[in-house]
């Protein structure tokens, strides 16, 4: 993939972490995901690449845009084939309540290379660089919490792990309490959550527990290229919900996921904050029409990360945030 396309994904994140940013707090998560959707299609069409959404805001039926499945992208001749796994607003509870970590976030890999999960569970495991081979779905929270001690060289009780704060988590959070480690509970925006473990100031270490199985590839893409670990194992709500992967191509219901069969050969990985947050800055409004954004761009190829500080004058762009005026 063509390192350059890095940065037009850049500006499809800043288009919808803009077009949401103004919703901040008032408490419509469905508007402003609709917002930061709007917004994030359209600027789809300004992007000269044959692209595939793998990962998107559901099936066909469930989503008028952004679906698993659509075609995006100017798809011309020589135009890069390249599957996309994306959440224009990931955190759409943070975002509505004026929170902590939302994020716009975009991975790219070459046609094929991403798992195409179906919108089911995920359990999931991440870690940082230094933690990196020491992790397994098949241990248990202790052992895993012990063996990433070890290799942080740190006693257990020093181990921070972020968690997702759901009822399911009852008993984990009970077993990780209970090894004396610390824990983050979070309400949404596990992405963020699994980033941060690669993230050194953000102080996390691991990411334990069930989330969404589309936000687990999309943070395997990430660590991927930040030298991290995950691996994940798909967690079904039904049997018909089961079946229905079958179909879509998931060949053992049953597998555990490594990071590199969730996310295979070169991929690149982009977000735009909204909302202040451990990995980036959110959307900030500045005097007369001038707002802030900050990003970043990951490719695994070269294990470049690169910090984006853009500042736009909204007097100069629609009322949507997006498309082609973004320069």
């Amino acid at each position: 993939m063509d390192r350059n396309l890095a940065l037009e994904f850049v500006r499809i994140t800043e288009a919808a972490s803009l077009a949401c940013s103004h919703l901040t707090g008032r408490g419509d998560s469905h508007a402003a995901d609709q917002a930061a959707v709007d917004a994030m299609r359209k600027a789809f069409d300004h992007l000269s690449i044959d692209g595939t959404i793998v990962i998107g805001e559901g099936e066909r039926d469930e989503a008028p845009m952004l679906y698993i499945g659509e075609k995006v992208g100017i798809a011309g001749s020589g135009a890069p084939k390249v599957d996309i796994a994306l959440d224009p607003l990931e955190g759409t509870s943070i975002c509505a309540s004026g929170g902590v970590g939302a994020l716009s976030v975009i991975a790219v890999a070459e046609q094929g290379n991403f798992l195409h999960a179906p919108d089911t569970y995920m359990d999931k495991i991440a870690v940082g660089p230094e933690a990196k081979g020491a992790i397994s779905l098949e241990a248990t929270p202790e052992e895993n919490i012990e063996a990433v001690a070890k290799a942080l060289n740190k006693n257990a009780e020093n181990v921070t792990v972020v968690i997702l704060d759901r009822p399911r988590h009852e008993e984990l959070i009970q077993r990780v309490r209970k090894v004396g480690s610390r824990i983050l509970l979070i309400g949404d925006g596990d992405v963020s959550a699994g980033v941060a473990t690669s993230w050194r100031k953000t102080g996390i270490d691991m990411l334990l527990g069930i989330g969404g199985a589309p936000e687990g590839v999309i943070t395997a893409a990430a660590l991927k290229c930040l030298g991290g670990d995950f691996y994940g194992k798909l967690r079904w709500r039904s049997d018909e919900e089961r079946e229905r992967a079958l179909t879509m191509g998931v060949e053992d219901p049953d597998k555990i996921y490594s990071m590199e069969e969730l996310a295979q050969g070169d991929v690149m990985f982009v977000a735009t904050g909204v909302t202040d947050g451990p990995l980036l800055k959110g959307v900030r409004y500045m005097s007369g029409s001038r707002v802030l954004t900050e990003s970043v761009v990951m490719r695994s190829k070269s294990g470049t990360i690169r910090f984006i500080e853009s500042e736009h004058d909204l007097s100069k762009k629609p009322s949507t945030f997006a498309g082609s005026s973004l320069t």
